[in-house]
């Protein structure tokens, strides 16, 4: 039985991979919430509450999503601002992670080795990762964890990511969708 559960920190300097404490990727048609697996409907409406509750939700679009590097991506990309305007979050974009040196500000551009001080300076309480490449999305959330009190969700084209408090996996254009259409009747019930 798991009894590690994946929330929001700061959980210290050297927070514990989700996996090596039992966490386990979701099959699929399930999700993961908080490091157990539910079905991935349920996944989606909580995706959509913790953004719309949320004081200052933004989304961190990757590489992935920015470039138009292959068919159907520019789509994706259309429907995830759509989103983002239906749940009023702001959109900070990651077009690159490799690090400027031999300085940055990190209150103008974002340091990939420091994601905890983007979400600091722009006191982010929920954050959703899309098109980030999995090597880079699994290091940034456990600094995330590690070092602020910001709520993870990885909305990933792959299998998901463990350590994201709430991770949806193989999100195309038609999960997209899906969650575009629950926040607006989410919005319209007043379920907020």
């Amino acid at each position: 039985m798991l009894n590690y559960k994946v929330v929001a920190g700061p959980e210290g300097y050297l927070p514990p991979a989700a996996a090596s404490r039992g966490v386990v990727l979701p099959e699929k048609g399930k999700a993961l919430v908080e490091g157990y697996a539910v079905p991935e409907e349920e996944a989606m409406l909580t995706v959509v509450k913790k953004l719309l509750n949320a004081e200052n939700p933004v989304f961190f679009p990757g590489p992935l999503l920015l470039w138009d590097w292959k068919e159907g991506i520019r789509e994706k990309a259309k429907e995830v601002k759509e989103l983002t305007e239906v749940l009023g979050a702001r959109i900070i974009p990651m077009p690159d992670y490799r690090p400027k040196y031999p300085m940055i500000n990190p209150e103008i551009e974002i340091n990939p080795n420091h994601p905890n001080l983007t979400i600091w300076h722009n006191n982010i309480d929920v954050c959703v990762f899309i098109g980030v490449h999995c090597h880079y999305a699994n290091v940034a959330l456990k600094i995330i964890r590690g070092g602020t009190s910001c709520y993870t969700i990885a909305l990933c084209a792959e299998m998901g990511h463990e350590d994201a408090m709430i991770s949806l996996r193989e999100v195309g254009l038609g999960k997209i969708k899906a969650l575009k259409e629950i926040a607006i009747k989410v919005k319209k019930e007043g379920q907020e």
